[in-house]
């Protein structure tokens, strides 16, 4: 398959570029600082802004899909905008460019419990609480997305440097609960998660729905 992934040299999303081109699909990374990747077979490296959306469509197009890992950055003082901006601007890019299918990355805050989202709880940590909101408050309008044939993955509840580095091979799917593991743990790696994305490329099971995944 021919797909353009977003955010290419970030830290979920190198794990998704090594595994797109592990399984031989011809990747176009779409990333700002071209550096921060070494040229490979069926690699093509593309410089663009994903908030410019007539620039994105341009970098897309012609692709079977489309992943985004964008992220704003955890320590960008105006994380919440930034994130919420850039990420529409990449959907009205997809749809632009004439791609069909859009898998977006996004957070584990907008996950229930007892009927209450992770990102509203007391507890959340105050450092990720914009960046999960703003992850959130773009859930709430990609479902209404109607002609983007679209998926929403938000990864288990931990997931970071810390977890990375073991790919098992497994996972498990949920919809909108955390999924625990018998420790009590929401936990994935990132590589993990990677494979999960890649699988849901290769054969889709969800359309137009958020899903997670977790050990």
């Amino acid at each position: 398959m021919k797909v353009a992934l977003i955010g290419a040299s970030g830290f979920v999303g190198k794990a998704v570029l090594n595994e797109l081109l592990q399984r031989n699909h011809q990747v176009t990374a779409i990333v700002r600082n071209p550096g921060n990747l070494q040229p490979q077979d069926n690699l093509t490296i593309t410089i663009a802004d994903a908030t410019d959306s007539e620039t994105l469509a341009d970098a897309v197009k012609g692709n079977d899909a489309v992943i985004s890992t964008f992220n704003a950055g955890w320590t960008n003082p105006n994380l919440y905008n930034d994130f919420l901006n850039g990420s529409k601007a990449i959907q009205a890019g997809v749809k632009k460019s004439g791609v069909k299918r859009l898998l977006v990355v996004g957070g584990a805050g907008s996950l229930f419990i007892d009927g209450k989202q992770l990102v509203d709880s007391p507890d959340f940590p105050a450092d990720y609480k914009a960046g999960a909101t703003a992850a959130r408050d773009y859930l709430n309008e990609l479902k209404k997305e109607t002609e983007l044939n679209w998926v929403f993955l938000s990864p288990a509840i931990e997931m970071h440097p810390g977890t990375s580095g073991v790919r098992k091979g497994t996972y498990r799917t949920g919809s909108e609960n955390p999924i625990f593991n018998g420790d009590g743990r929401s936990v994935i790696s990132v590589e993990d998660l990677a494979m999960a994305i890649v699988d849901e490329i290769e054969q889709p099971k969800y359309s137009r729905r958020r899903f997670t995944v977790a050990y």
